[in-house]
Formats: C-alpha cells, structure tokens, sequence
C-alpha cells in the first residue's frame, strides 16, 4: 500500500444513477456535496468510517489518515457540518489526535480520561467549544484528574441498564441521550472500528456513511465486527478517478 493516497479530482454521482460529475477542485464542490449529505431530520444518528476493500479500518501505520483521501476528507467536512456533535473512542483520539471540528461539538467516549500528549488540539486563531469527555460517573474523578488542563468538559453518563460484565462500557444509547439532553441531536460516530460497531449493533444508527479505499491490506482493526446481520440500502453512492468509492447505507428498522 503507498505511504499516502493516490488523489482523485473528479466525482462522479452512481446511486442514484444521475451520473453528474464535479470536479473537486472547483468552488462549486463543497456545495456539490453538501447536497449529496444533507439530512432533512432534526435528530439523527450517523456513522461515518472509512475502510480498505479488504476491511480494515487502518493502514499499516495504524491510523485510517493512510487509507484517506483528499476527497474523503471534503466529505467528512460535509457529513460533519450536518451534525452537531462528532463521537470519537479515547483509543482513536490517542492513536490519531483530533483537531476540534469547526461546526459540531467533540464528544470523546472514555473510561480512563488517557486522551494522549497534545491530543486535542485548536485550529489557529478560532475560538471552540471544549471537547465533551464522556464516562460513567463513578469514573468522572479519575477521568478529570487524568485530562488535567485539556480543553474539555467532563460529562458522567448514567446508564438506564442494569449492570452489564463491560460495565465500564457505555452504551451507545446513554450517549445518544445524553447528547441530546444537550440540544445535540444530529450525530456522527467516527469510531474507532470498537466503537462503531457498538453504534451499529445497539440499533441507534440512521446511516452509515463510508469509505472504501482502493487497496488490499492486512486487516488489524476490522471496520465493523458485527455479531448479526443488520439489514440496509444503499441511499447513496459517489465515486473518484482515484478509485474510492463513498456509500451511504440506510438502515432498515
């Protein structure tokens, strides 16, 4: 697999069969886009990965930056500025960082508060909202403790299940209501591949949203380990020069 992503220009719209293309260069792009991604409901739940054709949700240096595009990239911009909070495992912002998005609320899922050196990080000269760190209260101590000075905000999430054997887990539920206890309810679950999977599994995913990248790569972290078949449709589907393709899969209920 190459060090970096081979860069597509061209986007070509194939579900539904419109066949419209644009060049992802031109001012026109973003808005192009935005179209393609834009969610009429007021409360929604998506997820929004990016995998190799062989499944894996990273590359060989172990984040999914190598397995990316440029134009994956416009598109996590477009599918972000439809949410208001972005959702993100501990374990994804210590192996990636994460640069607090422009328009959506960071919320980062964590049992210890370990979120890495310098991991939270501003864009140059913009003011935003702190990270929302979410946990189980009886570990809201020790998770304040550890993130010290960071640009964030602590948020002890109660579970409305009984006790589970992974009680230090939350589940996805919890966080999906307590983000909208919040006013947050258009969301997107960046993963990792654990907890995406937990998103998909417990049944509050509207969408999923993903990527798949031209390449054949040993799989380490698969993009989801489901238990079960969860039925879908495919809404919507974009592909570039490069060879990525870009999905959106209705779940059915």
């Amino acid at each position: 697999m190459p060090a970096s992503a081979p860069a597509g220009r061209w986007l070509t719209e194939v579900i539904p069969t419109s066949l419209e293309r644009i060049d992802t260069a031109a001012d026109t792009a973003a808005v192009w886009m935005a179209r393609r991604y834009r969610r009429p409901q007021a409360a929604f739940v998506r997820l929004n990965m990016v995998t190799t054709l062989t499944g894996s949700s990273t590359g060989e240096d172990g984040s999914s930056s190598s397995i990316s595009s440029r134009v994956d990239r416009m598109i996590l911009g477009a599918i972000r500025r439809e949410a208001d909070a972005v959702v993100v495992g501990a374990e994804t912002v210590r192996a990636e960082g994460s640069v607090l998005p422009k328009t959506a609320r960071l919320a980062i899922v964590t049992a210890s508060g370990d979120l890495g050196d310098g991991s939270l990080v501003r864009r140059d000269g913009r003011e935003a909202a702190p990270a929302l760190v979410l946990c189980r209260p009886e570990h809201a101590g020790r998770v304040t403790a550890a993130i010290g000075d960071a640009p964030a905000e602590v948020v002890a999430v109660p579970s409305s299940d009984p006790p589970r054997e992974d009680a230090a887990r939350l589940h996805p539920a919890d966080i999906v209501r307590v983000l909208r206890a919040r006013g947050l309810r258009r969301i997107v679950c960046e993963g990792g591949a654990g907890l995406a999977t937990q998103f998909v599994e417990s049944g509050v995913v509207d969408e999923v949203c993903v990527t798949v990248s031209p390449f054949l790569a040993p799989v380490h972290h698969p993009f989801l380990s489901l238990a079960t078949s969860v039925a879908s449709e495919v809404a919507g589907m974009l592909v570039d020069d490069a060879g990525f393709s870009y999905r959106r899969l209705a779940i059915r209920r």
